[in-house]
C-alpha cells in the first residue's frame, strides 16, 4: 500500500515528493505520503470529469468520508483513507483543514478565486505536525502562502515574501523542515535535479 501512495505522490506532486525523502522516519514519512496522496486525489477530479457538478458530486462523496476519517473508521480498501486515517489518529490530526481544502476544490470548479490558506497553508501545517507535533502552525503559515502565490504564478509577491518568512521559520525544529522545503521552488518549471538541489539546500539550512 504505501508503495502504491508513493508512487502516486511522486506522479502528481514531484516537489514534495521530493521534499519528503528529507524525512529519516519512515512512519513519518508514510504518514506525510498518505496526506499528499489525499491531496493528490482531489487535484485530479478535475482532469477526469468535465462537468463541474459531476467534479462537485466527487468532492461531495470526499467530504463524507472524512467522518470515517476522523472517527478512526475509514471506507475499508480504500488505501488512500485507510492510510490518512492512521496518520490523523497517530498524529491527532484536526479536521478543519480538511473540510476547508474539500470546500476550496468545489469553489475552484466553479470558477472563484484560489483560497491560498485552504490549498496550502492548511495542508503544510498538517505535514508539519505530522512531523514535529503541534504548536508550529504560526511558524508556517507565511510559508504555505509563500509555496501559493509561487504555484499561482505571483512569482514576484513570493520573492517578496522570502525575508519574512524566514524570519518566522526560526523557531521551527528541523525535523519538521521537509514539510516547508517545498516553499524554497519558487520556479515551478524547474528541472528536477536542480530542485532536489534547492531542497537539499532548504533542508540543510533551514530557509526557504
Amino acid at each position: 500500500m504505501t508503495v502504491d501512495l508513493d508512487s502516486q505522490v511522486r506522479a502528481a506532486d514531484l516537489d514534495r515528493w521530493l521534499a519528503s525523502r528529507f524525512v529519516a522516519d519512515e512512519q513519518a514519512r508514510a504518514d506525510l505520503i498518505a496526506l499528499y496522496a489525499f491531496e493528490a486525489e482531489l487535484m485530479a477530479i478535475p482532469t477526469r470529469v468535465t462537468q463541474p457538478l459531476l467534479a462537485e458530486m466527487r468532492y461531495a462523496w470526499w467530504a463524507e468520508q472524512m467522518e470515517g476519517v476522523f472517527s478512526d473508521t475509514p471506507r475499508l480498501g480504500h488505501p488512500v483513507l485507510e492510510a490518512l486515517t492512521a496518520a490523523v489518529s497517530r498524529h491527532g490530526l484536526g479536521r478543519a483543514p480538511f473540510d476547508a481544502l474539500i470546500e476550496a476544490h468545489i469553489g475552484r470548479v466553479h470558477g472563484e478565486p484560489h483560497d491560498l490558506d485552504a490549498f496550502y497553508v492548511g495542508p503544510m501545517q498538517a505535514a508539519t505536525r505530522i512531523l514535529a507535533g503541534e504548536g508550529h502552525e504560526a511558524a508556517v503559515a507565511g510559508a504555505g502562502r509563500l509555496r501559493g502565490l509561487a504555484q499561482t504564478g505571483r512569482l514576484d509577491e513570493a520573492q517578496a515574501a522570502r525575508a519574512e518568512v524566514n524570519a518566522a521559520l526560526r523557531t521551527l525544529p528541523a525535523a519538521a523542515f521537509p514539510a516547508v522545503a517545498p516553499a524554497s521552488l519558487i520556479r515551478t518549471d524547474e528541472a528536477e535535479p536542480f530542485k532536489r538541489l534547492r531542497l537539499f539546500w532548504a533542508v540543510l539550512r533551514g530557509r526557504v
